[in-house]
């Protein structure tokens, strides 16, 4: 009956008029009913006959060296980065199908949570923990060389980023009540401390999580935003001097705050994050801000649990992943939709488009369109 009342996917009123004719009085209301919703279907603009997209966590990597990857730098489609524990880097230039890992001489119990990539051939790793080091190659990571270590008690390098090929900054836990900034001018090469007297003020109990080394973002004109957990949960800004703004988020000890920040523009961004020690709680772990993070209000549907990164795909279209799983809006961050398995960290193409992930295992996110007449 399906055959003959949709041929060719489209609603036949002559083959309904036959089949109604020649069936039982029995069926006549059946097919009266079926009638009048293939004629409903079939006045409905094409649009809304197309099945939405599909998204799909596609693994590329099982089993990499680096047992936990929470680096990972996408600088196109085809050039990937990531880094992890073990002293692990790992490049693909073919968009994930090969990968060449190295362990960073001197560098093999780091756990290489911030990663920033050029291009195929220079990278610049950075450890949580003590001592700090940075670590560059310009040869596709056959050979590495340290550009800066520090040695104090208590320090502990949370993120890094560039604004271009050489000024970068990395931003790290307080110390004496100072978080800690450093910088670099030429593209990695040297570093230096900001002075002690500019450097932002913490309050007791606050830090910068690691989890994916995504807790800071740059944005054009060398505006820096950076968010921080713990006993309270703020947004640093730096614009000329440092200033900070509260984040209503889950707070108020070691394991809750904000993870992770993503932002389109300097007003327009998201903040995650949540307890990773109760990693299916969905209260407070995902807020939005339009005014640069004076305010930031709830989304309709949040995503669920707690959540260590999100990015832009696009103005409209974003991920978030953690412990909890991996979900997309594809409305600016309103709505939520779980797709998969979760992961440490995701990352966009700069210049491109396509979406990896990394945890334990490397991955893609494809979009897969649909159509009634072709699935």
């Amino acid at each position: 009956m399906t055959t003959a009342l949709a041929s060719s996917g489209r609603f036949s009123f002559k083959a309904l008029l036959r089949l109604f004719t020649s069936s039982k009085p029995a069926r006549r209301s059946h097919i009266f009913f079926i009638g009048y919703l293939g004629c409903f279907l079939g006045w409905l603009p094409a649009s809304a006959q197309q099945h939405a997209p599909l998204y799909q966590i596609k693994v590329i990597s099982q089993a990499p060296p680096a047992k936990s990857i929470r680096g990972l730098s996408v600088v196109t489609d085809n050039i990937v980065w990531a880094s992890g524990t073990g002293g692990q880097v790992g490049r693909s230039t073919d968009g994930g199908a090969h990968w060449q890992w190295t362990q960073v001489p001197g560098g093999d119990s780091c756990d290489w949570r911030s990663l920033y990539a050029f291009n195929d051939r220079k990278a610049i790793v950075l450890n949580a923990g003590a001592p700090a080091l940075i670590f560059l190659t310009e040869d596709g990571g056959q050979s590495w060389r340290r550009v800066f270590s520090d040695h104090r008690p208590g320090i502990f390098f949370d993120a890094m980023q560039f604004f271009d090929d050489k000024e970068g900054i990395a931003i790290g836990d307080p110390i004496d009540h100072k978080f800690i900034v450093i910088r670099t001018h030429n593209g990695g090469l040297s570093w230096e401390a900001d002075p002690a007297g500019i450097l932002p003020v913490a309050k007791e109990g606050e830090a910068i999580f690691a989890a994916s080394g995504t807790s800071i973002v740059n944005l054009p004109g060398k505006k820096v935003y950076f968010a921080t957990g713990g006993t309270v949960a703020r947004l640093f800004k730096e614009t000329g001097n440092w200033q900070a703004y509260t984040i209503p988020t889950v707070q108020g000890n070691s394991t809750t705050g904000v993870f992770s920040i993503a932002f389109r523009n300097a007003r327009d961004g998201v903040a995650v994050g949540g307890d990773y020690k109760q990693d299916t709680a969905s209260k407070g772990n995902c807020l939005l801000t339009t005014d640069g993070g004076q305010t930031w209000t709830t989304p309709q549907t949040p995503p669920v649990g707690y959540k260590s990164c999100v990015a832009f795909q696009s103005p409209r279209f974003l991920v978030t992943t953690g412990t909890s799983g991996t979900a997309i809006s594809t409305d600016g961050g309103q709505n939520w939709l779980e797709i998969g398995k979760g992961f440490n960290v995701a990352a966009r193409a700069r210049k491109g488009s396509k979406i990896y992930l990394a945890g334990k295992e490397i991955a893609q996110l494809d979009i897969i369109k649909s159509t009634t007449g072709n699935r």
